[in-house]
């Protein structure tokens, strides 16, 4: 077993994190893109994006992207993104950084925009199984009691259906869908998930921030 580290508010990081992985890992079978933020003692990371959309959204899209090749190659392969109960419509300044916006509302954001690129994703490569997830409102974690002061469910729920989605028989052929934890059931995202045209311009400037970030 191999293990690999990086900070995921530097895109940078999560570019070369690819380039290591494409070089020493075969093949992969399932990736858990299961890293957020919510509470954090700054908003902005050091190039100047929104913390929490630089964690939850463009470094598991960079990492992604970077790797397509070595999941293209695993056995039934299967993407699972950690979404939330929580999205809102993704505004360009908070995307770009330009904009600040208080954590409750980036975090929101930033997991509706992981949500719409997983639907996008899923749609340009049918050979992988790509589920987008809300885990459950309020797990006993580290990141929901530091936010808000206690928690509703244990973490192990969110665990269970994080192992259900990318092992279960049953799931192979849910790819670009959304299971709310919180309904136990696959469910309807936020209506922006569905427009082709918010999809595509939330994508085109996607794009174009992490090519200026990344040279």
């Amino acid at each position: 077993m191999k293990g690999f580290v990086t900070d995921f508010s530097d895109i940078k990081a999560v570019k070369q994190l690819a380039g290591l992985i494409k070089n020493e890992v075969p093949k992969l079978d399932i990736l858990i893109n299961n890293a957020g933020i919510y509470k954090s003692p700054t908003d902005k990371t050091k190039a100047g994006l929104d913390i929490r959309m630089a964690v939850n959204y463009f470094a598991p899209v960079v990492l992604t992207d970077n790797i397509v090749s070595v999941l293209d190659k695993g056995t039934n392969a299967r993407i699972i993104n950690l979404s939330s109960a929580a999205q809102s419509t993704v505004q360009k300044g908070v995307l770009t950084g330009d904009a600040t916006v208080n954590a409750s509302e980036s975090y929101a954001q930033s997991k509706l925009a992981i949500t719409m690129w997983s639907f996008k994703f899923a749609q340009e490569h049918p050979n992988i199984t790509t589920i987008a997830v809300n885990p459950g409102s309020l797990l006993n974690t580290k990141m929901a009691n530091e936010a808000y002061g206690q928690h509703w469910s244990p973490a192990e729920k969110g665990v269970d259906i994080l192992y259900d989605l990318a092992m279960s028989e049953r799931n192979k052929n849910q790819s670009g869908t959304y299971f709310d934890n919180d309904r136990g059931m696959f469910s309807n995202a936020h209506p922006n998930a569905y427009d082709a045209d918010k999809i595509k311009s939330l994508l085109t400037l996607t794009e174009a921030i992490i090519s200026n970030y990344i040279k």
